[in-house]
């Protein structure tokens, strides 16, 4: 993106098309069961569970967990994915048709509390969700606490929150840091690569580690249950066996899933 091609706000940058909104199969497959177990068997006679896919991009990661979903709790949840951006609500609305036949998921137009050019909160009632996705979100807002704050208000008191989000403290960014490198996931411009390794601006503007989001949630009233790792997709082939063996060790993998529950 060029200096005359800069975009004048955030908003502008996400509706870009070129600008990716999703992170990866297989970081949405672990998140999915991480989902599926989170929420445990579906009971015949029992209300299907809410899910909210909060800032869904794509759909890549609902239509993955309605498929999930379907087959560990076939027609025990719908799925409500939730975006501001119109681009990625029309991709969105193709990616989830028929994701899973028995998990419907609804597509609707929404944002988090972020500033005063977002809107108000989410289009949902307190304590309605029984569980929230937040994949690939939380590091790229200017609020982060606020969003949290409205996450824990759309869920029920022990509902689930499943988070996904770059780990500044991944192996690779370890070494870069020490050879006096920008780490991989950070950025300094809208407008262009600089420092980093990589070639795509995605609007990184926090970053954290597996401590630092522990202390995050805690803060933001909700109970960390676990704390798990992803691998990268972007990593070059040769090192993707390293990345996925280092998933084993959250604070060192590329992504941090985390499953929570509101306190």
């Amino acid at each position: 993106m060029s200096r005359a091609e800069a975009p004048a706000s955030l908003r502008e940058f996400y509706e870009d098309p070129a600008v990716p909104v999703a992170s990866g199969d297989a970081r949405s497959r672990r998140q999915a069961r991480m989902l599926a177990d989170a929420l445990g068997p579906f009971r015949t006679g029992a209300a299907p569970a809410v899910v909210v896919d909060v800032g869904c991009g794509d759909g890549s990661a609902a239509a993955v967990a309605a498929g999930v979903l379907d087959a560990r709790r076939p027609g025990g949840q719908r799925i409500v994915a939730v975006d501001w951006s119109h681009d990625a609500l029309r991709r969105a609305r193709t990616r989830t048709r028929d994701a899973a036949p028995g998990t419907p998921v609804h597509v609707v137009r929404g944002g988090l509390p972020d500033g005063a050019a977002q809107p108000a909160g989410l289009p949902l009632a307190a304590g309605s969700a029984d569980a929230v996705l937040f994949s690939e979100v939380v590091e790229h807002l200017v609020d982060p606490d606020a969003a949290l704050d409205e996450l824990r208000r759309v869920l029920r008191p022990g509902g689930h929150l499943l988070l996904s989000t770059p780990n500044l403290a991944a192996w690779y960014n370890r070494a870069l840091l020490l050879a006096g490198v920008q780490p991989v996931f950070s950025e300094v411009s809208l407008r262009g690569i600089h420092g980093r390794p990589g070639s795509q601006v995605v609007g990184h503007l926090r970053l954290y580690t597996a401590r630092a989001l522990r202390g995050f949630l805690a803060a933001s009233g909700f109970t960390v249950e676990k704390v798990a790792g992803a691998p990268y997709h972007d990593v070059p082939r040769p090192l993707r066996p390293f990345d996925r063996a280092l998933c084993r060790a959250p604070s060192l993998a590329s992504i941090l899933l985390v499953h929570a529950r509101r306190e």
